[in-house]
C-alpha cells in the first residue's frame, strides 16, 4: 500500500535545472561537485560531514577532482544505507541549454542534455533536504558522487571502500523508471590491437607491402564467421561485441594516402558478458581471428605483418540475489509509492558493478526520468523524476 512520501517537487524540480546549466563532462567534475556542496551545506549538511577522496590520483586519465562523499548519522538504529550517482555527463553534453516543455525538459537540440546523471545528483540532494526538513528517522546514509562514470566508471572503480563506512546495502539513482530495479549487470573487457605492416607503393609494387588494413579487415570478417561479432550466442555463454576504433595513429586514420600500402592499424574492441569467463572468451576469438589475418596477408617475399594483441577487464559482472535483503528493501519501498517493482538485467556497465562486484555492499540500481541518454534527444520525464525523488525518500525510511 502506498504511503505518503513528503518532497517538494517545486524545489528538486529548479535544483534539477540549475544542475543541468552546470556543465560538467567526464573527468571535469569539479564545478558540479562544488555547486552540490554549496548545496548541501545550505540545506543543513556539516562541512564537517562533506569530503572528497582522492581517486582521481589513481584513475589513469585526467580527472580534476576526487568522488564526493557525505556521511549523514542516522536518527534512529539500523544499518547504514548507500546512495549513489555520477557527477559526469557524456562530452556530447558539453554547452547544454536546458528547458522546459510540459513534462519534459529538452536541451536546445544541438547536444544532448545531461539527465544523465543530473537527475542522479538532483534526486540525491532532495532526499538530503526531505529529510532534514521533515525530521524524518532514519538510519546512517553515505551519499557517493562517482567521478569518471561516463568514460569507464572509473570513480567507482578507484573508490576505497573504507569511505563507504560500512554501508550494507546500496542505491544508485542512474536510469528510467523509479519502478523499474537493475539487479545486475554484464562485465566487460576491451582489446585492442596494433599491426604493423609495410608500406610499398600501391600502383608500382603492392606486392612487397603488407597492407595493416587488409589484416584488420580479415580478422574482423574471420571473428563475424566464427560467431563472435555483435551479439554473441555459444553453447557455453552468451554475451555482446564490438569494434569501436579502426583507425592509425593516436588521432590519425590507419594509412593518408590512396597510393600507399596502408603500414600501421590500431583496431580497438570491447565484449561483454554476464559471465566474466565468457567476455574472455569472446575476446580469444578475436586473437584467434587476429592471428589467422595475420598467417594470411603475405608479402611477396613470404613476410607477414607483426601484429600485438592486448587486452584487460573494464568491469566486473554482477548479479544481485533475488531474495537478498537490498532487493527486498527495494521492492518494498516501490510499493510504498504505489509502484509495482519489475527487475531487470543491464547489458551496459553501471557504478553498481564495481560498488557491488568490487566492494562488497550490495547495489540495485533505479531510476529517475533520464530517456533517451547520449543523444541530442535526450530528455528527463519530470513525473518521473518526481517518482524518482520520492523512492529514495521512501528507502531511506522504510523500516524493516
Amino acid at each position: 500500500m502506498s504511503q505518503p512520501i513528503p518532497l517538494d517537487p517545486d524545489a528538486a524540480i529548479d535544483r534539477l535545472m540549475r544542475y543541468l546549466a552546470v556543465e560538467g563532462v567526464t573527468g571535469h567534475e569539479a564545478a558540479i561537485g562544488a555547486a552540490i556542496v554549496e548545496d548541501l551545506k545550505a540545506i543543513g549538511v556539516p562541512a564537517a560531514s562533506i569530503r572528497f577522496d582522492t581517486a582521481h590520483e589513481r584513475i589513469p586519465l585526467p580527472t580534476e577532482t576526487g568522488n564526493l562523499i557525505v556521511d549523514l548519522p542516522g536518527t534512529r538504529p539500523g544499518p547504514r544505507l548507500l546512495f549513489s550517482t555520477h557527477l559526469d555527463t557524456v562530452p556530447l553534453c558539453a554547452g547544454a541549454k536546458a528547458k522546459r516543455e510540459g513534462d519534459r525538459i529538452v536541451s536546445d537540440g544541438t547536444t544532448a542534455l545531461g539527465g544523465d546523471n543530473r537527475t542522479g545528483c538532483a534526486v540525491l540532494v532532495s532526499l538530503v533536504e526531505t529529510l532534514l526538513r521533515h525530521k524524518l528517522p532514519h538510519p546512517p546514509i553515505t551519499l557517493l558522487f562517482t567521478v569518471r562514470e561516463e568514460s569507464g566508471l572509473h570513480g567507482a572503480r578507484e573508490l576505497d571502500a573504507a569511505d563507504l563506512s560500512g554501508a550494507t546495502m546500496g542505491f544508485n539513482v542512474d536510469g528510467r523508471l523509479a519502478s523499474e530495479l537493475i539487479t545486475g549487470a554484464v562485465g566487460q573487457e576491451n582489446w585492442r590491437a596494433e599491426i604493423t605492416g609495410r608500406a610499398a607503393h600501391a600502383g608500382v609494387a603492392p606486392e612487397h607491402g603488407i597492407s595493416a588494413t587488409l589484416v584488420g579487415a580479415i580478422a574482423l570478417a574471420e571473428a563475424s564467421r566464427a560467431g563472435w561479432f555483435g551479439k554473441v550466442v555459444k553453447p557455453d555463454g552468451h554475451g555482446t561485441s564490438n569494434i569501436g576504433i579502426f583507425g592509425g595513429k593516436p588521432g590519425q586514420p590507419a594509412g593518408d594516402a590512396t597510393n600507399v600500402v596502408t603500414d600501421h592499424a590500431v583496431l580497438v574492441g570491447e565484449a561483454r558478458s554476464p559471465e566474466a569467463a565468457f567476455a574472455a572468451a569472446i575476446t580469444e576469438g578475436f586473437r584467434a581471428a587476429f592471428a589467422t589475418a595475420q598467417a594470411e596477408v603475405k608479402a611477396a617475399d613470404g613476410s607477414a605483418a607483426e601484429v600485438t594483441f592486448t587486452h584487460t577487464p573494464s568491469y566486473p559482472p554482477f548479479r544481485l540475489a533475488e531474495d537478498g535483503p537490498v532487493l527486498t528493501h527495494a521492492a518494498k519501498a516501490v510499493a510504498a509509492i504505489g509502484l509495482e517493482p519489475s527487475f531487470v538485467f543491464s547489458n551496459g556497465g553501471l557504478d553498481a558493478n564495481w560498488i557491488a562486484g568490487k566492494h562488497g555492499v550490495p547495489t540495485v540500481t533505479i531510476g529517475a526520468g533520464q530517456y533517451e541518454i547520449h543523444t541530442i534527444k535526450e530528455y528527463v520525464d519530470l513525473p518521473e523524476f518526481e517518482r524518482g525523488c520520492r523512492l529514495a525518500v521512501a528507502l531511506a525510511t522504510l523500516r524493516e
